[in-house]
């Protein structure tokens, strides 16, 4: 089943095309991470999705059916900075969205466990460092034990401990069973967390599917030897790559994913007079293939 269904999705804000006929799917189960920098249309599609933003056109789906109040009481969000207020603390905190969720109650307790803050329940908001502050935010989303989650820029201004929190928390959450949606502008938590992935460019939609299938376009293979320069004639008469890069101590092949065989590439070189001190295939980053697709 899929959770979310946008159909030719397009928003303006007078003249600024915020979302230009976007169409995608979200599976369920999946961790969906939507990517790309700042003003590339991303909040604007989680607020559509979330009923604060109507589009321009287009339409979109729930869980398969058309969206509702209800259908949207499945759904826990974090879509801003954590509000909650500074001198009460993490439970009343969250008693307070439980009483406007109208449900949750019974599961403070539950909630705050899962985000690691049961022991700092009584502790004042203002208190909390970052961190602490985005974790109890997640725990106010998770009150009523909603089968989905939408995080807008989750790890935003988090120092590296915080991120790698709410990372491991993301990935939890997942090992549940819960379907999150994630926007993000950080391509090493998009690439560490999700299994699909969606780029945004100026309110265009350049690709999405899975992780893998975004990255499946080249495979780099990375070689070296201590005579580089023999190294490279011997490398220049191979067959099958798409690109040769040489670096100071190190030449790297690309290859159409699939077609690349580390054994094959050893053997030439041993046949060749060469042998190789370092063979290394190294999936393509999520970063290069980001900026290629972007034109960043």
């Amino acid at each position: 089943m899929n959770i979310l269904t946008l159909n030719s999705i397009t928003k303006f804000y007078g003249q600024i095309h915020a979302l230009n006929n976007v169409s995608l799917k979200v599976p369920e189960g999946s961790v969906f991470g939507i990517l790309g920098p700042n003003g590339s249309g991303k909040t604007t599609m989680l607020g559509i999705v979330m009923d604060i933003l109507r589009p321009t056109s287009g339409t979109f789906q729930l869980f398969e059916k058309e969206p509702s109040a209800n259908s949207r009481k499945q759904i826990g969000t974090l879509l801003e900075t954590p509000n909650f207020y500074p001198y009460l603390s993490a439970e009343k905190n969250l008693r307070i969205t439980a009483e406007i969720k109208g449900k949750g109650f019974d599961e403070i307790d539950d909630v705050l466990q899962k985000v690691d803050l049961l022991k700092r329940k009584t502790s004042k908001f203002s208190a909390f460092s970052l961190g602490m502050k985005q974790r109890l935010a997640i725990a106010a989303a998770l009150l009523g034990n909603p089968e989905v989650l939408v995080f807008d820029e989750p790890t935003n201004g988090l120092d590296p401990v915080g991120i790698a929190e709410i990372r491991e928390l993301i990935k939890l959450l997942a090992i549940e069973g819960k379907t999150i949606i994630m926007a993000s502008h950080i391509l090493d938590e998009v690439e560490k967390v999700c299994t699909h992935v969606a780029i945004l460019k100026n309110g265009n939609l350049i690709t999405a599917g899975s992780v893998d299938e975004v990255l499946v376009n080249e495979d780099i293979i990375e070689v070296y030897a201590t005579d580089i320069n023999k190294l490279l004639e011997v490398i220049r008469s191979l067959n099958g790559y798409s690109n040769i890069k040489t670096t100071t101590n190190s030449i790297q092949l690309w290859y159409p994913n699939g077609i690349a065989n580390l054994e094959d590439i050893n053997r030439h070189c041993f046949n060749n007079g060469i042998v190789l001190n370092h063979l290394q295939l190294k999936k393509k980053s999520l970063e290069s293939r980001f900026l290629e697709l972007t034109n960043n």
